[in-house]
């Protein structure tokens, strides 16, 4: 479960996706639950297009005051089923998320540190994610998004984090040759076959420094 990562300027952004970023609001530079952040869907033509959601599905503002939950990750087990992302799923609202690292707890020392995971050439990537318009009180639209996660217990890796005995959870990491297909993949069946772990070779991970949260930047109504 990834509750934190770095998504990266405009400038990795655009170069990471090829997405125009005139005019696309800011974000802060680590994201968490609620804040703003790079989103990429299809746009015309199936190109991609630069949107910026808060982070996790239904935002706190929406959930009601005695019903919280965290909707940042979507398993893929339970995507299909669960209220929060199934239409979304079923109607292929894929997407692609920015990342330069992402932070997990490990316990190898006894207690949780903070380490941070991404790609062993320091090159930014882009994980699968789903996306969803909100229509606002006063008739604007607004976009949220979630992660997609898959069970990690078997990777060399990604089995390092949380808390013995858990399972093992991993984003997914959408290689550079199918950003196109993922984002204009036409049905919900033919996208989990996308949902697979990525090779821990081209991966590494390295003790970060605590994290500061800041006041969430807020998202530009369209």
């Amino acid at each position: 479960m990834c509750l934190n990562y770095k998504a990266g300027s405009k400038e990795i952004v655009a170069g990471l996706t090829g997405a125009d970023i005139d005019g696309a609001s800011s974000w802060s530079d680590e994201i968490w639950q609620d804040y703003a952040a790079p989103v990429i869907r299809a746009g015309q033509g199936g190109a991609p297009e630069l949107i910026v959601g808060t982070y996790g599905m239904v935002p706190r503002r929406i959930q009601q005051p005695d019903i919280r939950q965290s909707t940042m990750n979507a398993r893929a087990e339970t995507i299909a089923s669960k209220p929060a992302y199934s239409r979304q799923w079923h109607t292929v609202q894929t997407c692609l998320l920015p990342t330069q690292w992402f932070y997990e707890p490990n316990y190898e020392s006894g207690f949780a540190e903070r380490w941070a995971i991404g790609m062993a050439d320091d090159q930014p990537f882009c994980v699968a994610g789903i996306w969803k318009p909100w229509t606002e009180e006063d008739g604007s639209c607004t976009f949220s998004f979630a992660q997609i996660t898959i069970n990690a217990d078997g990777h060399p890796l990604m089995n390092l984090f949380h808390k013995p005995g858990e399972e093992k959870r991993s984003l997914v990491i959408v290689p550079r040759s199918q950003y196109r297909h993922w984002l204009n993949i036409d049905s919900p069946q033919a996208a989990r076959a996308i949902l697979a772990l990525y090779p821990a070779g081209l991966m590494k991970a390295w003790r970060a420094t605590k994290g500061r949260r800041t006041r969430p930047m807020p998202v530009s109504l369209f």
